[in-house]
Formats: structure tokens, sequence, C-alpha cells
């Protein structure tokens, strides 16, 4: 696929690849010197998002842990947000188009869904074990994306449906290589308002709407 005349197109390796770059540009010489212990990192297309949230932190310091990840509990099974697990004893976090229909509706004898606690993207790692995972190569992910690209004739076209298929990185696969991760459940009205699609669920509309219920005057 061409981005431009005599141009491959290309994007970046996913969301897995923050520590790696830290490493590249320098930036864990400045973690090192500082003496930071904790990283937190989020995404960005979440506008609730809680940065550095001093509860957050001290909960996966008092639990003992070595790292940490905000869930929600999912609002429906179909609902496109990774899910953490444990796999064989260890944390993991499956991806929604990654999860089978029986996964999908997987119910506890409570009622709750098996796989009920969705990720928001907004973990802690501490950094001396965060370290090792830079001599692992993370495997990559398949996401059907809308992707621009031009056709034979030299025009450029905006697809309205995913035409391609991008391989990522992600920041999941750095949760499974660590000993354990707390699961941090919050209130997903207070804190999860991503901006997904152009509307409809996970929009701009319905962000707005969270953030004018959280005080926030636009």
């Amino acid at each position: 696929m061409l981005s431009g005349n005599g141009t491959i197109s290309t994007a970046p390796n996913g969301n897995g690849g923050w520590y790696a770059s830290m490493a590249k540009t320098g930036m864990l010489k400045v973690v090192q010197e500082a003496k930071i212990e904790w990283l937190n990192v989020f995404a960005v297309d979440n506008v609730l998002q809680r940065i550095a949230d001093p509860c957050f932190i001290g909960a996966v310091i008092d639990s003992g842990k070595v790292s940490g990840a905000k869930v929600v509990a999912k609002a429906a099974p179909e609902e496109k947000v990774g899910v953490l697990c444990l796999e064989d004893g260890r944390p993991s976090i499956v991806e929604y188009y990654e999860m089978t229909d029986e996964m999908l509706h997987s119910r506890e004898a409570d009622g709750t869904l098996s796989y009920n606690y969705g990720v928001i993207l907004n973990y802690l790692f501490r950094v001396d074990k965060l370290n090792k995972t830079l001599s692992v190569k993370l495997p990559l992910h398949r996401a059907f994306k809308k992707i621009e690209y031009m056709d034979e004739n030299g025009e450029m076209i905006t697809p309205d449906e995913p035409n391609a298929y991008k391989y990522e990185t992600l920041v999941l696969d750095m949760v499974k290589l660590q000993d354990d991760c707390l699961a941090y459940e919050v209130d997903r009205n207070k804190e999860f308002a991503p901006v997904k699609n152009k509307t409809g669920v996970d929009s701009v509309d319905t962000a707005r709407e969270l953030l004018r219920l959280n005080g926030v005057e636009l």
C-alpha cells in the first residue's frame, strides 16, 4: 500500500513500543539518574484518564505487586476492551478481537461474566521489572484498520470501512511479563471516556457528555 507517490505506507509499532523507545532516546538514563522507581503509562484517547493517581499508586505499592492495571466492569459482553485475567497463574490480558464467542459470553455461577474486567490502558510498572522486557521480542498483534492509501490512478483514498491489517506490539504483553498485577477497579463514569469512533459509542459526543457529568465545562 502506498501513502504517496513511491512511498510505502508505514505506521507506529503500537503502544508496546513505549519502553523500548525510552531506551533508544536516552530517557531511561534520566529515569535512572532521578532514581525513579515506578512509571505510569496511559492511553491518550481517554479524556477522563487520571494520570499518576495517588490512590492507584498507593494501592499497587501496598499490595506488594510489581505492576497494576486500572479496570472497569464491562458494559456488555461484546464491549471492545481488552480483559485482565490470569493465565497459568500469571497476569494476562486478552484483546477483544482475539476472544472467542465462548469466552465473551462465559459466566460464573453468580451470573457475572468470567472475563468481566476491561483494562482502560492505565498501568503502573516497577522500573526494575520493566528492564527485562527490553531483551524480549514482543509478539505482533494483527488489527484491522481504516488506512488511507494511493490507488493505481494516483488518487488518495480514505476508506469508510477497515481495509488493511496493521501489525502492532501491545503494552498488554508487557503486563504478561510481570510476576503479578493488581486489578484496580474504578468507576467507568468517572475515569473511562474513550474517543474511538466519529459517532455513537465511545465517540466525541459520549466523551463530552461524560466530561459534563464530571463537572468539566467545554
